[in-house]
């Protein structure tokens, strides 16, 4: 991993957030480095252990989906996290050849086949969902977790 930077920034609604950043290289090994850092973050937040694993479950397949997809000559993506009081937010880009928003279609779970199945487990799990693609350049997906009250 080339480098970890960490930085306080503003929001437009002047609510304080950490800003950590990862550039990862595109290897299936990594993806549980990620995992591990997602944990340790979304505990240090606050959130219960089902809402860890939610959240690990979540950010592996987007993780997963950018090594599948990466190309373009760049074996790398990168993952940001906005650690907030109230939430998380989890981004992860990659460089791959993109995909076009209307052809990611529900999956039909009564003819499950291998694969094609990490956006509709990302949204099942998080909280709020985004993602942009551009043909040729990659895409992104934003995964937000919100903290409950824990009682």
């Amino acid at each position: 991993m080339d480098a970890i930077n960490s930085q306080l920034t503003y929001k437009e609604d002047v609510s304080e957030f950490d800003f950590i950043s990862m550039k990862i290289p595109s290897k299936p090994e990594y993806v549980g480095v990620i995992r591990l850092t997602v944990s340790a973050i979304a505990n240090r937040i606050g959130f219960n252990i089902e809402e860890i694993e939610d959240i690990k479950v979540a950010v592996a397949e987007a993780c997963t989906n950018a090594i599948q997809h990466s190309c373009n000559g760049i074996n790398e993506f990168y993952v940001e996290f906005e650690v907030a009081i109230d939430r998380l937010a989890i981004t992860v880009k990659d460089n791959g050849k993109g995909i076009n928003e209307k052809d990611v279609k529900e999956p039909n779970l009564g003819e499950l086949n291998e694969g094609g199945l990490g956006i509709f487990i990302i949204k099942s799990l998080m909280d709020e969902v985004s993602f942009s693609c551009e043909l040729e350049t990659g895409t992104e997906i934003k995964m937000v977790k919100f903290l409950q009250e824990n009682f």
